[in-house]
């Protein structure tokens, strides 16, 4: 049922206000999106009526619901405004839903009987509509008002002729007859091809035309059906006047064809350089608010550079920069278009690093001479070393060879101390530091920590830079950071074909660094074998010791690596019972670093498994305090277990350093071995005491539970009441403790103590 709008009251008919059409979609909207039902045939209508574009049927058609296609109908009605809201309602709605428009129709006249304006309202508007026969025109043109009383076929044939009309008055230009059709036309109506009338005028030459259908609000934008909108018509041909006018109008031009072109290129296409100057100062006049590739920058991305010298004939900017602060210079470098570069190049292009540097990054030799030509003089020292150490950096040796020719520097340097030929060796870039060679570089150039040239190289694994650089003379001695050789270096990194070629060129192979480690040192505390093989056939000394008194054989056996280094020192007649600074033998570094691979290759070669270092600890106490029960089981068994309750400065014996660090494992092994469960050390701590101290609380129930049942029995067990120094029980010492650990060993040793159940 419908009802009024609100606002509409029943009063007196003379007092009644007849609504526009725009009124009655808005008042009637509930009913409208729920009673079309023929939602398609309707887009279908309102196409036809210039209403709504093909594009616009489209998208409405992709919304799922069509309530929700209704809805946008009638959104897109309201804006269009009150013409496009009358063509709704006839014919379209009429055509569409017959029963609907009625019941519409009759709804407006009960709103009022007296229609005093039916030219602009609804009522009258429909009335006037529904007159029965064709409508003439005093042009003999059909109305298409009336369109709706014909058949479908033969509405569309009068719709075409009409249009067609419109569109060849605006063609010949005959302004005053248009204006008169116009008045009840939508200004935006296309043909078959989307040509609107501002199509057809520009592409025809008519100001005329063109300012009136600007001043009726003619959408600027529209595009044929091959992309082109009036100003792409309008600049191709060359209408100097109107590409003016419909600029002033704000026709955009930076819009694109199919082709992909905007108006300036098919001006310059058709060699119309007014058109394009004044396309050239329109955008000038936006530049510095709308930032973004202009003209110029797209000429030069696309090698475009007939319409490149067109548009710097025109006062286009050479140097303007876009969004990214890039000039068209770079952007044709950047996309290797040589030609435009000469083109911006002849019209003043300033060449920067930043140009410089582009070329160089993608390798463009020809591009970097055309840029270094015209920038003769106008870069600094600075700015061509940077761009050198860039293209050195890049591994570009043409490029390299191009700038030190103009005037690079070839010894500059940057701030991190680096010359090209230390850059090009860190790198590995071989090809490259050969031409820096040639090119008279520095050799004996270092970095700030000392480091050479070959010391860089030999850290990059470069053979041939290496070869290079001792071929020139390079002093295969010369010391870097710490003292190191570069002989070190390769022992280090592991590089054993650079050890070769060092000892080949006479490299001290027991040269000391700082720290006194020698080559041999070094890859032994890298575990690397190849090396060691090396320097051992370089006759490097396995006995030489470093500043902490260590041998190789030490750092070999604490090494994580290659296990067959310890054999390969043993093998070449190292001694295995040497002690360094803390009297520590190769032996108590393995049983540190639990290395049993290492520890079972000196027990091997005879080392004392027994040997004591200045705080009287052997390997035993070692490995139990790193808690490594394999070593531990393996220097056990091969001291026969004897060695289980040896005693250290402190008189710990292994089983206290294994309760002292909770190592439970060990705990075990050194119990089954025949450790003393009850010694006591300088502080009259048994291990009990330790464990408990350290809150280990596995520990604590293995030194309670051990020899208790069975054939253990016989076992001594752990004493509970014995005191240590400061008269405490181990019971005492886990009270003092702060941790759950401690509460819980508290509580064990209540209930072993028989102090609580």
């Amino acid at each position: 049922m419908f009802s009024l709008p609100k606002g509409f009251r029943v009063q007196a008919a003379s007092n009644y206000t007849n609504p526009y059409a725009v009124d009655v979609i808005r008042a009637k909207r509930s009913d409208l999106v729920h009673g079309i039902s023929n939602t398609e045939d309707l887009l279908d209508h309102l196409v036809a009526e210039g209403v709504m574009t093909a594009d616009k049927r489209s998208i409405v058609l992709a919304i799922r619901s069509r309530r929700d296609q209704n809805c946008r109908v009638l959104d897109i009605l309201e804006a269009r405004g009150e013409r496009a809201c009358r063509k709704f309602f006839h014919p379209c709605l009429m055509m569409a839903e017959p029963d609907l428009y009625q019941q519409i129709k009759t709804y407006v006249g009960g709103v009022n009987e007296c229609v005093r304006d039916t030219r602009r309202q609804l009522i009258g508007y429909l009335l006037e509509r529904e007159r029965d026969g064709m409508v003439k025109t005093t042009h003999g043109i059909e109305d298409r008002s009336v369109a709706p009383l014909l058949k479908p076929e033969e509405q569309q044939t009068a719709q075409s002729k009409a249009d067609h009309l419109i569109h060849m008055i605006a063609t010949d230009g005959k302004a005053a007859l248009l204006e008169e059709l116009l008045e009840d036309t939508d200004i935006n109506t296309v043909t078959s091809s989307n040509e609107t009338l501002l199509h057809e005028a520009a592409e025809h030459g008519h100001l005329s035309i063109i300012e009136h259908l600007i001043r009726k609000g003619a959408t600027l934008d529209l595009q044929d059906s091959k992309g082109h909108t009036a100003l792409h018509r309008a600049a191709s041909r060359g209408h100097t006047n109107i590409v003016n006018a419909l600029v002033q109008a704000g026709a955009p031009i930076y819009s694109l064809d199919l082709q992909g072109r905007t108006p300036v290129h098919l001006a310059a296409e058709n060699e119309h350089l007014s058109s394009v100057k004044v396309l050239v100062e329109e955008e000038r006049k936006h530049s510095e608010s709308h930032k973004r590739d202009m003209f110029l920058h797209s000429a030069a991305m696309e090698d475009n550079w007939r319409l490149a010298e067109m548009l710097l004939q025109s006062g286009a900017a050479v140097n303007a920069r876009n969004k990214h602060e890039k000039t068209p210079l770079f952007s044709a470098v950047s996309r290797n278009n040589e030609k435009t570069v000469a083109v911006l190049l002849k019209a003043g292009a300033k060449v920067d690093l930043d140009v410089i540097k582009e070329a160089i990054m993608l390798n463009e030799e020809s591009i970097l001479h055309l840029l270094l030509d015209s920038a003769r003089g106008a870069l600094s020292e600075e700015e061509l070393g940077s761009a050198l150490l860039s293209a050195v950096r890049q591994n570009h040796d043409g490029l390299v060879t191009v700038l030190i020719d103009r005037g690079a520097n070839v010894n500059v340097f940057d701030k991190q101390g680096y010359t090209p030929l230390l850059l090009s060796a860190e790198l590995g870039h071989s090809e490259v530091l050969r031409v820096l060679v040639a090119k008279q570089a520095k050799l004996d150039a270092t970095l700030s920590d000392g480091s050479s040239a070959l010391h860089l190289a030999v850290h990059s694994g470069s053979a041939p830079i290496v070869q290079t650089l001792l071929g020139k003379g390079l002093d295969p001695n010369t010391t870097g950071p710490k003292a190191q050789t570069p002989l070190h270096l390769a022992a280090q990194c592991n590089r054993p074909e650079l050890v070769d070629l060092l000892l080949r060129a006479r490299a001290q192979v027991n040269a000391a660094a700082q720290d006194g480690l020698t080559p041999l040192h070094v890859a032994s505390q890298q575990g690397h074998a190849d090396p060691v093989i090396r320097l051992l056939q370089g006759k490097a000394d396995p006995g030489i010791k470093d500043r902490l008194g260590r041998t190789a054989l030490h750092w070999a056996a604490s090494s994580p690596g290659d296990s067959g280094v310890v054999d390969l020192l043993l093998t070449a007649k190292t001694n295995p019972h040497t002690t360094d600074n803390e009297k520590k033998t190769a032996l108590h570094q393995a049983a540190i670093a639990g290395r049993v691979d290492a520890l079972t290759s000196l027990l091997s070669h005879k080392a004392k498994a027994g040997a004591k270092d200045m705080d009287g600890s052997t390997p035993l106490h070692y490995a139990a305090a790193g808690g490594h029960a394999t070593v531990v089981s393996a220097l056990l068994q091969s001291l026969n277990n004897k060695g289980v309750d040896e005693r250290n400065v402190w008189r710990k014996t292994p089983l206290h350093t294994a309760a002292d660090k909770g190592h439970n494992s060990v705990a075990v092994v050194l119990l089954g071995a025949g450790a003393k469960i009850n010694s006591a050390d300088n502080s009259k701590d048994t291990p009990l005491h330790s464990a408990a101290r350290g809150g280990h609380q596995e520990v604590v129930k293995t030194l309670l539970n051990w020899g208790q049942g069975g054939h253990m029995g016989r076992r001594k067990k752990a004493n509970l009441q014995v005191t240590n120094n400061v008269g405490k029980t181990p019971l005492q010492v886990a009270e003092s403790g702060d941790t759950s650990e401690h509460k819980d060993i508290v509580i064990l040793l209540q209930k072993k103590m028989l102090l609580i159940k």
